[in-house]
């Protein structure tokens, strides 16, 4: 809990914008995210790597067994309209830990809150929860974890099928997540996998992608929420259940008969006029 997290600077461009949507599965015939000349609009979960401090389980001395640690959640809480551009600072701190017990693993949560570097205006607060499967038993106090609300007992108004690309992983990790798990296959085949998983962000970004696409033009995401709870392999299809609701969605992903993706949440809010983005 007193891990001292460096604090991040980050600029970005156009440029960025444009490989994020490409590591979500965006391509030529979504010309809003990925053409700079088509009016470029940022898909909101970006906000997972802006200001993002990587890979920080292996890079810092927490202690942890890295090789074991995989994502269990993310939730972005957004305050505005993502800019296309800007110069950001984040300082992220760990929030609670969620012991199993001996040889069970841990549940780790972090967040930083993404600001403007320059009028301290905030865009977004990001929270991850990560699952340290080769550790547990750490003693201390511990801050308990709120329960996830149950989906609707009913059948998805919608299902889309989400297709990701073989190249998606290699893609994604351009934005930051270095974490070798994603593309060096002997460190997929020593946590357990049989080669290189995809980002559970990456899939994240696809969905949003999906849902903000139902969208009009006059509302705006604030919040986006879910549970990563099996791997999902480049190339392989994300079934995706969707039930819409007063002010937001709620989803759910399959993979290979296997639940991916549980207790997803997109909120969203009209759009109160055009929204002024962080200095350059």
């Amino acid at each position: 809990m007193a891990l001292e997290i460096p604090g991040i600077e980050h600029r970005y461009t156009h440029r960025d914008v444009i490989l994020y949507a490409l590591g979500c599965g965006a391509g030529p015939d979504e010309p809003d995210l990925v053409n700079e000349r088509a009016g470029l609009r940022v898909l909101p979960s970006m906000a997972t790597v802006l200001a993002y401090p990587g890979d920080w389980y292996r890079n810092l001395a927490t202690g942890l067994n890295a090789d074991q640690i995989v994502h269990a959640s993310e939730r972005v809480e957004l305050f505005t309209d993502l800019p296309t551009r800007g110069h950001l600072r984040a300082k992220p701190r760990i929030t609670a830990i969620q012991d199993k017990g001996e040889g069970r693993g841990a549940i780790i949560v972090s967040e930083r809150e993404i600001r403007d570097a320059v009028t301290g205006q905030p865009l977004a607060r990001v929270t991850q929860r990560a699952f340290c499967r080769g550790d547990g038993g750490l003693g201390g106090p511990m801050v308990p974890l709120a329960p996830p609300p149950a989906l609707p007992d009913r059948a998805a108004d919608q299902v889309l099928s989400l297709r990701t690309s073989e190249r998606a992983a290699a893609i994604y990790r351009l934005m930051g997540d270095d974490n070798p798990l994603h593309i060096d296959p002997d460190t997929a085949r020593t946590a357990g996998f049989a080669r290189p998983i995809l980002h559970g962000l990456s899939g994240y970004g696809h969905i949003c992608r999906a849902l903000t696409a139902r969208l009009t033009p006059d509302l705006r995401v604030t919040e986006f929420e879910c549970r990563f709870t099996a791997p999902v392999l480049p190339g392989e299809d994300i079934a995706l259940e969707i039930w819409d609701l007063p002010g937001g969605m709620r989803f759910r992903g399959h993979c290979r008969g296997r639940i991916a993706f549980d207790h997803g949440i997109l909120r969203f809010a009209p759009r109160a006029g055009a929204a002024a983005g962080p200095s350059s």
